[in-house]
Formats: C-alpha cells, structure tokens, sequence
C-alpha cells in the first residue's frame, strides 16, 4: 500500500468525483483528461506542448549542423556523450536540489539557462564561427541545465495533482512528449530549407519564454516539513538507499532497465531498413521503423482511458513490460515491413502503458522529500537504457543478423520481467 503524505490538493482514490458522473461507452477508453481541470498543473502541461516540439528543434539541429561542419558521423556521436556525461551526473545532483528548495523557483532558474543556451546556439550559427568544439559546449551547458530541470518538474506533480489522477496525468504528459519525438523532427525537417538552421534555435527559445511564463504562474512548491537546506554527495547517496530500502522503487526501476537495454532495437533500424525490408525503399523503411513506437506511444496515450483508472500499479508496470517484450519479438519475427511496424506500434502501447505506471509509482510510494532524488534517478535510468541497448542490439545484430538480436532481445525481456514478478512480491502487491 502506499504510505506517502497525501497531495496538497487532497486525496482521490481514482473514482469518478461525487456528482460527476461514471464515464460509460467510448469515453471510458479515451484519455482521462480530470487533472487538467486544476490550474497550477493545467499551466504546467500546456507549457510542455510548446516545449515538447521546441526542444526537437534543437535536437535536430545540433547533430546537422555538427554533420556539415564535420562530414563525420563519428563526431555527432561524440557529441551525444558530451550531452549524456553532465546530463546524468546534473539529474543525479538535481534530483537532490529538488527535495531542498523551492521546487517553482529551481524550474524558473532552469527553463531561463535552457533558453539562454539555445539563444547562444543560435548566435553562434549565425556567426559563422562554426566550432564543433563551442558547440559540444554549449551542448554540455544545456543538458546540464536539463538535468537539473528534470526532476523538479516531475516530482512537483505530486503536489499539483491528487494521488489517484497520477497515472491521468502521466499519460498526459507523456502522450506531449511522444507527439513532440513525431512532429517535432518532422517540423524541423520542413522549415530548414524554408527558414534556416539558426532559426530553429531562435523557435526553441522563444518557445521556452511560455515555459517560464507557465512556471512564473505556478503556487509556490517549497519541501514538506523540516528538511535539511543541502545537496551534496550525502544527500544523493541517500537517495540510493532509499531505493534499496523499497523494494517496490528498485523494481520499477529495474523493470525499465530489462525493457530498454534488452528490448529497444533502434540501433538495428539502419540495417534492417537496408538488408531486410529494402525492397520497400530503404528512406521509407528507416522512417516507419523508427516511427513505430513513438505512434503507437501517442494512440496509448489517446486511449488511456481505458487503463489509467487501474490501482494495481504494480501488476499493470509487470503487464506492460511483459507486452512490450512480446511485441519487439513479434516485430523481429516479422519479414514484412508494416506487420514489423504493427508490431513496433503495439509495443508503443505498452511503453505508454509502463511509463504511466513506473511514473506514478515514483510519485506515490516514495515521500515528497525524496521524491527529486527519485525522479533524478529516473532521468537517469530512461536517458541512459536505450544507449546501452544501442551498444548490445549492435553488437548482436553483428554477430547474428538483425532480425535474430531484434526477436532475443524481445524474448529476453518477457522472461527477466516474469522472473523479477516471481521472485519480488512487492511489485505485484503495489496498489493505491
């Protein structure tokens, strides 16, 4: 059971509200949308609708610009490393400034480095200096700043939103930044033989001004109760004791890891794309496939109605990662490109699913004074998995052939999630 505070806005057990009435037919399946009717929370999901596709922008332009300075694959690799490096060890100590100050104040602090970062991006674009090296800076600087935003933007949730429209408002939040991964690259691919490149970062900052102007709105999120005012190597060391301590939010963890480094094939598509379905056209078949999930991730969220009422947290993450594993195996399986596709949709679902769950989790079983910590882990966990899943599904798709690493990849996950489910009681006993 969870045993965390209450919200501040009060407790719901996930039931339709007295003199509201139950949800019957097709809108019992669609998505649940009740969190929005508070404000505080209304302000901070319809900011991530901008910044959802601004921030795409950004991503796309910095590995094209580094491309056509450099003609090298290699060095947008290396560029993606000098993004991850401070991104992980800035969303391990963020996760720590979260649960010691004003949680609004450190997201107004943050949101305005991320805009400066892309107004910088942009001058430098337009200066024709053309520095991979100021570039990789300044892409280290705003990944930074994204991981100390991060977990102060999750977990302040919590505090916006009643316990049992959690998983409502996961889905909502996810289902955003699903359609940001779709439309936002398609977007960026559009206007840059329209506007230009530096553009994209103007569009990105300007875009971020209504982020800080939603989180200027927000009440004010100061810690629960007496708390100590530091952030040290201390305070994040606690926060991985605390996850040793709950066996419940070392499992949601986990059950992410097994789904993300056993089961995310991205690193495949190229070559799949190119030995397996060329036949389709090889453009065509890389867009679909790496289309896939991201779609079906935001028809999930369009229908979370039909699953984000559930409070057996623990069963649905266990289900869905179950789902998801069975899916990329069907996927790999497959010698059709749009039955492969069917089967990267379906998993899509189940991401949607597990990510709403593992969220509320999270945000339920752990207290409000560890909650940046966890969510700083989080960040963590769900940037660092599907690269390690790009250096083993490499690895074995060299040495048995794509559509083999694809379906024993899937496979794997079903099993090591049904293994943890069997021998942990406590993630199939979770419920709010």
């Amino acid at each position: 059971m969870n045993t965390s505070e209450s919200s501040s806005t009060g407790t719901d057990s996930g039931a339709p509200a007295a003199g509201e009435p139950p949800r019957r037919g097709w809108r019992r399946w669609a998505m649940d949308t009740r969190p929005l009717r508070i404000p505080a929370y209304r302000r901070l999901w319809s900011s991530t609708i901008v910044t959802a596709v601004g921030s795409q922008l950004t991503a796309v332009a910095v590995p094209k610009q580094i491309y056509d300075i450099t003609h090298s694959s290699a060095w947008v690799g290396y560029a993606s490393l000098a993004g991850l490096v401070p991104m992980v060890a800035f969303a391990l100590w963020g996760g720590a400034v979260a649960d010691t100050v004003d949680r609004r104040k450190l997201l107004l602090v943050t949101n305005c480095g991320i805009a400066v970062t892309s107004l910088l991006f942009w001058a430098h674009a337009v200066s024709g200096l053309d520095s991979v090296a100021v570039l990789m800076v300044l892409l280290a600087l705003q990944q930074a700043f994204f991981g100390l935003n991060a977990p102060a933007r999750s977990a302040s949730i919590a505090r916006l939103v009643p316990a049992g429209q959690l998983p409502a408002a996961g889905a909502l939040g996810s289902t955003v930044m699903q359609v940001g991964l779709v439309a936002g690259p398609m977007l960026a691919g559009a206007l840059i033989p329209v506007v230009g490149l530096p553009e994209l970062y103007l569009i990105d900052a300007l875009a971020l001004c209504a982020t800080v102007w939603a989180v200027f709105r927000l009440p004010a999120l100061p810690p629960l109760g007496e708390v100590a005012r530091r952030a040290g190597v201390r305070e994040i060391a606690a926060g991985f004791r605390y996850i040793s301590l709950h066996k419940v939010l070392l499992l949601s963890f986990l059950a992410d890891i097994v789904a993300m480094v056993f089961g995310m094939p991205r690193a495949l598509f190229p070559q799949l794309a190119a030995e397996t379905y060329g036949s389709y056209g090889e453009g065509l078949a890389l867009g679909v496939l790496f289309a896939g999930v991201p779609v079906g991730a935001v028809l999930g969220g369009l229908f979370s109605g039909a699953f984000s009422r559930a409070r057996r947290h623990g069963w649905m993450v266990i289900g869905a990662v179950v789902a998801w594993g069975a899916a990329i195996a069907g996927s790999g399986l497959s010698g059709n490109l749009w039955v492969a596709v069917v089967f990267l949709a379906a998993a899509g679902v189940a991401d949607m699913v597990s990510m709403v769950f593992r969220g509320a989790i999270l945000l339920s079983a752990a207290t409000d004074e560890m909650r940046g910590r966890m969510q700083g882990v989080f960040t963590v966990v769900v940037a660092g998995g599907p690269r390690l899943a790009d250096v083993l599904h490499g690895t074995m798709g060299a040495a048995f052939g794509p559509r083999a690493a694809v379906a024993g990849g899937g496979a794997l996950v079903v099993v090591s999630m049904l293994a943890l489910a069997a021998a942990f009681p406590a993630l199939r006993r979770y419920r709010i």
